[in-house]
Parts: C-alpha cells; sequence; structure tokens
C-alpha cells in the first residue's frame, strides 16, 4: 500500500454469496457512480434494496473503499456484453469512481482519484493477469444504455503508466481527419472492426459515441469519420483483435 493511498472497508450486501475461482477474473470495469453525491452513492451502493454494488469505491480525496471482496460476483456491469462475454458481472471486478456524471454536472476526475486507480488497477492486473486489452469502461461493455465513465476520464494517460491500450497516430495527423467524411462501405469496415475489438450493438451513433468517449474525447458524434476511422483501424492492428 502507498504511504499516501488509504483503504477502509464498508461492505455492501449486493452480491451472489457463491465465491468463483479467481482464474474467472478476467476484466476490471471502470464506472463513475453519477450521483450528486459520495454520501448518497454510498448509502446507494450499501442499500439492501438497490440491487447495485462494485467491488472497489474511489472517493474525490482518493480514498479507496473496498466494498466487496474479489471472489465475489459484484452487481456493477448490468445487461453487458464483450466479444464473447454476456452479463460481464460473473468474469469481472467493478470499480466506482465518483463523479456526478453527465446527468448532475460531469466533472473532471481529481487527481487523487487517478493516482489510487492506477495504484489499485496496477495491484489487480498483476494478483489477476488481467490483459491489457480488458480494461474497460463501463460505456465499452453497454454502450447503448452507459456513459461512464465518459470522455473526461484519463484513458490516455493510464496508458502512459502501462494500464489498458491505447492508439499510436499523432494529434497532428488527427486532426486534419476530424470531421472529414467517409465513404458508406468505409463505415461499414469501422462498424465491423468494432465487432472485432469486442464492441456488442444495436444501435451504432450509440456505439460509435462509446468509442468515441474512450478514443476520441474531443468530438463525440456518433459519426464514423477519417479519424475515427484511422483510430479503429489503428487499434485493430496493434492489438491484433
Amino acid at each position: 500500500m502507498s504511504k499516501k493511498t488509504t483503504l477502509s472497508y464498508i461492505y455492501t450486501p449486493n452480491f451472489y454469496k457463491k465465491k468463483r475461482e479467481k482464474k474467472k477474473i478476467k476484466f476490471l470495469i471502470i464506472h463513475y457512480t453519477g450521483m450528486r453525491s459520495e454520501k448518497n452513492a454510498i448509502k446507494k451502493l450499501v442499500s439492501n434494496t438497490s440491487n447495485v454494488s462494485c467491488h472497489y469505491f474511489i472517493k474525490k480525496n482518493g480514498e479507496i473503499i473496498q466494498m466487496l471482496p474479489d471472489l465475489y460476483i459484484a452487481w456493477h456491469a448490468g445487461l453487458s456484453k464483450w466479444k464473447n462475454y454476456n452479463l460481464l458481472n460473473t468474469n469481472s471486478l467493478g470499480i466506482e469512481i465518483h463523479n456526478p456524471g453527465h446527468q448532475y454536472g460531469y466533472k473532471s476526475f481529481t487527481k487523487e482519484q487517478i493516482k489510487s486507480l492506477i495504484y489499485l488497477l496496477k495491484k489487480l492486473i498483476k494478483k489477476y493477469r488481467v490483459n491489457k486489452k480488458n480494461i474497460l469502461g463501463h460505456s465499452d461493455v453497454a454502450p447503448e444504455r452507459k456513459k461512464d465513465p465518459g470522455e473526461k476520464f484519463p484513458w490516455q494517460l493510464l496508458f502512459n503508466k502501462q494500464i489498458g491500450i491505447w492508439h499510436r497516430l499523432k494529434e497532428s495527423k488527427l486532426k486534419k481527419l476530424k470531421n472529414k467524411l467517409i465513404t458508406s462501405s468505409d463505415t461499414r469496415l469501422g462498424l465491423k472492426l468494432l465487432k472485432k475489438i469486442g464492441y456488442k450493438f444495436n444501435n451504432k451513433s450509440k456505439v460509435v459515441k462509446a468509442f468515441q468517449r474512450r478514443f476520441r474525447q474531443k468530438l463525440i458524434n456518433g459519426i464514423i469519420d477519417k479519424e475515427t476511422l484511422e483510430i479503429i483501424k489503428n487499434l485493430v492492428h496493434i492489438y491484433r483483435f
């Protein structure tokens, strides 16, 4: 434990009572709370009538609260899909970071939160041998329902700390491609490659927005333009999806 990272325990009653095997944990899924206050968010997560929970909660000051031992299944991802996995609660750990979210005045995450998150993710990745491609946001696995952790979440910073994935395209190149239209066949290619990466969807615009919230955060419009397509293709090439 880092000297400046504190860990406390407040346990939730909302989980499946049967333990899973350690090898079942394949994904780490990041959420924001989407509530006005930390107090109410924690209250909801420990309420036996809310039917929601998580394994870890990160407060604005960076304090980490463990709400459920890792080998129990929390109720955090809901209806979710990624590649050949359905209902990802079974194979994941859920991390909630307090943030009001899009509904209540979406804010940048605090430096303390991100520092604690990096510490926690590195610890969990090592413990469960989680593949870098399996560090996901809630909106990745439920793109038609969710927006979290959103476009203010620092995915590129995490990548710079050897966590998760990011493209290798220079900003100067991408800037020239923004808003440039592509052919219908290239649009179909982009959607096909999104499925190859792992996204499951019916609503094309919402899945593109989910991808953009993660990898093209300055413009989220649900349209596959040249910039978005180049990022998709670069990720598929680098990580061999």
